[in-house]
Order: C-alpha cells, then sequence, then structure tokens
C-alpha cells in the first residue's frame, strides 16, 4: 500500500536535567530511531529550546514537535521558531502541528492566550503552515488529524499525517479512517507518510499502560521484538503506516525492532 520505508521516533517531555536529556537524545540515535520529538504541553520542557539542545548533542538525530498547539503561538512566532532551529540543526527539525489535543485548552488559558472555536484553530494552523513555508529554510511538516477538517487540511499541506486516533483504536477503526484521508487525498494519498503513535510496545504492558490505554488497540503494540515486528510489517501493508512513534519509556525494548525494520 506504500512504498515508504520505516522510519522510528521516540516522543520525550522532559529529563531530570541538561545531562540527562542529552544524553536520552543520544540514547535514542544509538539506537537507530530516526527523531527525538517532543510535546508541546506546560508540563513538559518548551520543545523549542529542547529541541535545540538534543540537537546539539547528537549528529544525525532528527529533532521534531508533536506537536505544537497552534493556539500556544502565533503564526509568525512559530515561523521564527522554526526558521532559527532548522538552521542551528543543521537541516534536521521537523516540525509537528495540530488543532489542540482535548486538554490543550487549559494550557492556552494559562498562557493567556485565547483557545478559539475549532474552525478558528484549523484556520490558524493554514495561516501557520503558509507562515513557516515563507521562511527560506525547507522544513518537512507533520499534522496531526483525527477530523474531516483537518484531514482535508493535511491532506492539501502535510507531509506527514500523524493520524490523531485514540490508543484503544482497532485496526478495523483505523482503516475507515484512512478511507476518508484517501477521499480527501486524492492523488497525493500515495506521496503522504502515514505515522501512528505508540503508548506502549513490550512485551507486557504494565497495569498503568492497560488501565489507561487497554492491551488490545492499535497503539499499545504487545509481544516478542519479532512479533511486533511482523504486526507493523502487516499494518504497513494493510493500513500504509510507515512512521512508528513510541514513548520514549518504553525505546529500548522496541529498539530491537527499530534495528529490523528500520530503513527497510
Amino acid at each position: 500500500m506504500t512504498d515508504h520505508p520505516f522510519r522510528f521516533g521516540a516522543v520525550a517531555g522532559r529529563a531530570p536535567d541538561a545531562g540527562a536529556w542529552a544524553g536520552l537524545a543520544r540514547r535514542a540515535e544509538s539506537l537507530g530511531y530516526a527523531t527525538l520529538l517532543a510535546p508541546d504541553t506546560l508540563g513538559t520542557f518548551s520543545p523549542f529550546p529542547a529541541l535545540a539542545a538534543a540537537a546539539a548533542a547528537t549528529t544525525s538525530l532528527r529533532v521534531g514537535t508533536y506537536v505544537l498547539s497552534v493556539a500556544n503561538r502565533t503564526p509568525r512566532a512559530v515561523a521564527w521558531e522554526t526558521e532559527t532551529l532548522q538552521a542551528l540543526s543543521g537541516g534536521r527539525f521537523e516540525l509537528g502541528l495540530g488543532a489542540g489535543r482535548p486538554d490543550a485548552e487549559q494550557d492556552a488559558a494559562a498562557l493567556g492566550l485565547p483557545y478559539g472555536t475549532p474552525g478558528e484553530r484549523v484556520e490558524r494552523l493554514t495561516r501557520t503552515i503558509d507562515a513557516v513555508e515563507s521562511v527560506p529554510e525547507n522544513v518537512p511538516i507533520l499534522v496531526a488529524a483525527s477530523g474531516t477538517r483537518l484531514l482535508r487540511l493535511a491532506a492539501r499541506k502535510a507531509g506527514t499525517i500523524a493520524l490523531g486516533v485514540p490508543a484503544q483504536h482497532t485496526e478495523e477503526q483505523v482503516a475507515a479512517k484512512l478511507d476518508e484521508l484517501y477521499e480527501l487525498s486524492g492523488d497525493r494519498f500515495h506521496d503522504l507518510e502515514l505515522a501512528m503513535n505508540l503508548a506502549y510496545a513490550g512485551e507486557r504492558p504494565p497495569d498503568w499502560v492497560v488501565s489507561r490505554f487497554g492491551a488490545s488497540g492499535t497503539g499499545v503494540l504487545v509481544g516478542t521484538p519479532r512479533q511486533m515486528a511482523d504486526t507493523l510489517l502487516r499494518r504497513r501493508d494493510a493500513l500504509g503506516v510507515s512512521y512508528v512513534t513510541v514513548n520514549a519509556q518504553f525505546m529500548d525494548a522496541f529498539a530491537p525492532v527499530v534495528e529490523h525494520l528500520a530503513g527497510t
């Protein structure tokens, strides 16, 4: 269903100190992860300086936002930060954007910024992409999308689409979402890189993972490295998902899968 090779990212929001953060970035790089991704919440590091530090501590690891809430910054501010980080990272930055996770409104309020209606945030996301595309640096853009309006925008504007579906979703539910994306993207569909996030990957999920995410959805990958790799190969064939991100807590357990599949 896709010609895109596998690549893998680790999602991390905090570390005890600068040394630990740099060590985490170097560890991700040494394990073969393509990207280290930072979320955009008031409970995690501010993404742009955190990613600049990660890029400075590594040589080939790409860094990215996963994902910026467009309510937290003006479009021009995002373009400014993006241009700077792309230059300072040696072209290793990828910009991930979203219209806001369910609790992002609280962060916007704490920052003294208007969150806006869903329609206003989609419009702001459009203007943010346009602002980023106007700067000299060429930056890959990922859009997290689930609803029809965001899927339509992502199909037009993004190189990568992260499917914003709950971890509990079945493969059949993901396939239905992809059918919608196919209709919206037309000829662009096969050029799009499709991404999904794993809340957990490993042989036995801890109780907190099961209670929060369940144990059988597409966002919880359980099994031996060989079994997990086979599942991802089957999903790429069936769904076209080739970019897989994982909670950095589990990046060591998932590393044998990365070693086996990355670039294939």
